[in-house]
């Protein structure tokens, strides 16, 4: 079984499809603050465009339940992924399946974070000036996995071909994210996409049951 890819922040059609042309199994769509924003209308036309076996993620921090609703119907979202302090009761009041994310700062948050009542956990480098997309990897020897098993766990948080191996086979996550580790000044690069999942599919480990 391989890992899955996620590429994020894509902002224009050809770009993701494109990298679901090579492999990708998930894109991500960010509606937060962000220099990757997307409108809805924007993301509803990438959306659309793709097949429909790729998951379509919405990235939202803090934003309301009615607001996160109208965007993931408008755009054919397939999942939600809340990079804010949203609670338990939010995730479960939504209509569709949620990623949630956290920045890892120790042991005792990833405690907390598992109990919650998401189908996905994103592990996530430091925040920066954004909640997600900053480029910042962290030590991922220091997780502690066994708090991990059985939960579907992205890894985030700069990630990029030369370093994506080593942070799989520590993890053995379900999925990783990647964003700025695949572009070029600031800007997606086909090449760097089409090179980092070619590399994910072949390291030789099973993604998290």
């Amino acid at each position: 079984m391989t890992v899955k890819v996620k590429i994020c922040g894509l902002m224009d059609t050809q770009s993701a499809i494109k990298a679901a042309e090579y492999g990708a199994d998930a894109i991500g769509l960010v509606f937060a603050e962000s220099k990757r924003k997307v409108s809805p209308e924007r993301a509803q036309e990438i959306a659309s465009a793709l097949p429909e076996d790729v998951m379509k993620i919405g990235v939202f921090v803090n934003e309301t339940k009615e607001e996160i609703e109208r965007i993931a119907s408008l755009v054919g979202l397939t999942h939600i992924q809340l990079h804010g302090e949203e609670q338990a009761s939010f995730c479960q009041s939504l209509s569709i399946p949620a990623v949630k994310a956290i920045s890892f700062e120790g042991n005792e948050g990833l405690m907390d974070i598992v109990q919650f009542p998401a189908d996905f956990i994103l592990l996530d480098g430091p925040k920066g000036k954004f909640r997600g997309g900053n480029g910042t990897s962290f030590d991922w020897n220091q997780v502690n996995t066994s708090y991990l098993e059985g939960k579907k766990v992205i890894l985030a948080g700069g990630l990029h071909l030369d370093n994506v191996e080593e942070a799989v086979q520590i993890i053995n996550p379900f999925m990783v994210d990647v964003s700025s580790g695949v572009e070029t000044k600031g800007i997606k690069d086909l090449v760097k996409i089409k090179a980092f999942i070619e590399k994910v599919k072949t390291i030789p480990i099973g993604g998290r049951l």
